[in-house]
């Protein structure tokens, strides 16, 4: 029990947590309200607005940067992740969801066309972000840790 009892009580781990529920809580929300369906894949799924990868590595990386200083080796690591992370969003995750909705709508034109497609070789649309959902998560991300910080 320890361990739980310091796992919760680690700014950085629940700034971090906290970073991604919050985001992927959020994304449900706003595709509901978007789409007007309830789509439980969104608490879990990538992809959307706002980024939870973004939210997660920013918080992770804002919680160390309060907990040990710009200077710290914490927090270069963490920062490098996050950028890693965001770019990697924005780049080959976001041309993979691209590449799905193209070969989704090929999918579709050979169903019309009388061949069988079964509905497993639909593929993931949802994948990588705009450069606006990797912002507002990093935003998200950031004002999580911050708020953490000032209850914990």
């Amino acid at each position: 029990m320890d361990f739980i009892n310091d796992l919760l009580h680690n700014q950085i781990f629940v700034a971090a947590a906290l970073g991604w529920l919050v985001a992927q809580v959020l994304k449900t929300l706003i595709h509901l309200i978007l789409t007007k369906k309830f789509v439980a894949e969104r608490m879990v799924g990538s992809g959307g607005m706002p980024s939870s990868h973004s939210a997660t590595v920013c918080a992770l990386a804002t919680a160390a940067g309060i907990e040990y200083g710009g200077g710290s080796f914490e927090f270069a690591i963490c920062t490098m992740l996050a950028i890693i992370v965001m770019y990697d969003a924005m780049g080959v995750r976001r041309e993979t969801g691209k590449q799905g909705q193209v070969l989704n709508e090929m999918l579709e034109a050979f169903t019309n066309m009388g061949k069988q497609i079964s509905p497993e070789a639909k593929l993931k649309e949802f994948v990588g972000h705009t450069p606006l959902q990797v912002l507002m998560g990093a935003l998200l991300g950031i004002a999580n840790a911050v708020m953490v910080n000032l209850l914990l």
